[in-house]
């Protein structure tokens, strides 16, 4: 079957399911494969839960007219997606970047929101799957579309660039994260890079932050628009609080400067707010609209959130950590004016040969801070914790944390999302 003619089934059977647990009457089944399970065995069963097709790789699945046997099943996804892109033809905004890329992609769509039909990546399905998903929702309706694109390995921005092909792109920033994947900090920019190489190759539009220093080298011979807190860009801006709460003033070039008070934590968020500033000035959003939406919006998923336990004080950012963001996290922290500061930190993931002396460089600043207490987690902080405390797991930090509570703090919770810091929020 062409990639035409399932797109005359998609037409009548508009969702699309991976799961064979969650099967919407009339939805189409593709049954993708992973380390631990084959989707290929579950399509019969999909369609007696309500699928109206399932779509498979493995001849033997295919015992039923409404089983569409095809060579690769997410070959056959990412192409679907492709195709309906190219029908629905719109300004599609790719965005990716080693931090800060969810925030910015949260914050572009509030704003964009406040003047067309937006549809943006969910939660942070940015992957070869996510990517195709989020493109199969896209209806006549939309105008707009921002999708958010994650990497761990050379070549997957590529990949996603293709599948989504988008007329506008932004990296938010390169730093040390998934370097088990990429090698070294130089294969992060490379890969990230790769949307600039689809965005140049196609004519296309970025918008840039000014101040980087690795970005801006690479970004030749592409339209842009840049942002950043040197006077005068496109969209210029400046910090004007953070404790806790980031505000700060953007103007567009020659315009006044607009006030914008956030409910985002942390001075590191100043240059996504400007990003997502730019791309919706870009688009013709009123500078009234931007700050309405700015001011409107409120971190979820433990991104940069601000709780009271009514024994504590918690920031919150317990999602992912990799060395750039857990030092971008504890300047903030630093700077913060408040007293009986601590910080719970958990493992860094996917470091790979520079792990050790990720976390080691982690430890060695930590002893600067003057911070009231410090505790560490997990078993990489175990090995350069030198006299710190330290728990080998999250479990060990819990039942410590029942023994001895802490009171009367306010606390920086990071760590990278297979820690499972937020688990201890209970007993904070």
């Amino acid at each position: 079957m062409t990639t035409e003619e399932l797109y005359s089934i998609f037409k009548n059977h508009r969702i699309i399911t991976t799961d064979s647990r969650k099967c919407v009457c009339g939805s189409i089944f593709f049954a993708l494969k992973g380390e631990k399970f084959n989707g290929n065995a579950f399509a019969s069963q999909a369609l007696s839960e309500g699928c109206a097709y399932a779509i498979v790789d493995e001849p033997e699945f295919a015992t039923d007219e409404r089983i569409i046997l095809v060579n690769d099943v997410l070959l056959t996804l990412q192409n679907l997606a492709r195709f309906h892109r190219r029908v629905l033809d719109i300004p599609v905004i790719a965005i990716t970047g080693t931090n800060g890329k969810t925030t910015t992609k949260e914050l572009t769509a509030a704003c964009l929101s406040q003047k067309y039909n937006v549809l943006a990546t969910e939660g942070n399905l940015n992957n070869h799957i996510g990517v195709p998903l989020t493109l199969l929702k896209l209806t006549k309706a939309h105008e707009i579309a921002v999708i958010e694109m994650g990497a761990s390995h050379p070549g997957e921005i590529k990949t996603l660039a293709n599948i989504a092909e988008p007329n506008f792109g932004i990296i938010t920033n390169v730093g040390k994260a998934h370097l088990q994947g990429f090698g070294s900090f130089e294969g992060v920019v490379k890969t990230k890079c790769e949307l600039y190489d689809y965005i140049r190759q196609r004519g296309g539009h970025i918008f840039l932050h000014h101040e980087n220093i690795f970005l801006q080298p690479k970004s030749g011979g592409i339209e842009k628009s840049e942002y950043g807190e040197t006077p005068g860009l496109f969209i210029s801006g400046n910090l004007t609080g953070c404790s806790p709460y980031l505000s700060f003033d953007f103007m567009r070039k020659g315009a006044k400067p607009v006030s914008v008070n956030t409910h985002l934590i942390g001075s590191y968020n100043l240059t996504n707010a400007l990003a997502a500033s730019a791309i919706a000035a870009y688009f013709n959003v009123s500078d009234t609209a931007v700050k309405k939406a700015m001011e409107e919006y409120e971190p979820q998923n433990r991104r940069s959130q601000l709780l009271k336990t009514g024994t504590n004080t918690l920031i919150l950012d317990a999602y992912n950590a990799n060395p750039t963001s857990m030092n971008a996290a504890l300047d903030n922290f630093i700077a913060m004016e408040t007293t009986y500061k601590a910080v719970i930190l958990g493992d860094m993931g996917e470091l790979g040969d520079d792990s050790e002396t990720e976390h080691k460089k982690i430890v060695d600043r930590l002893k600067n801070t003057g911070f009231e207490k410090i505790i560490l987690s997990g078993t990489e902080f175990a090995k350069v914790a030198d006299g710190l405390e330290c728990y080998p797991s999250t479990e060990a930090l819990a039942d410590s944390l029942r023994t001895n509570p802490l009171k009367g703090f306010t606390i920086l919770v990071k760590g990278s999302r297979f820690m499972q810091l937020e688990k201890c929020i209970d007993l904070l």
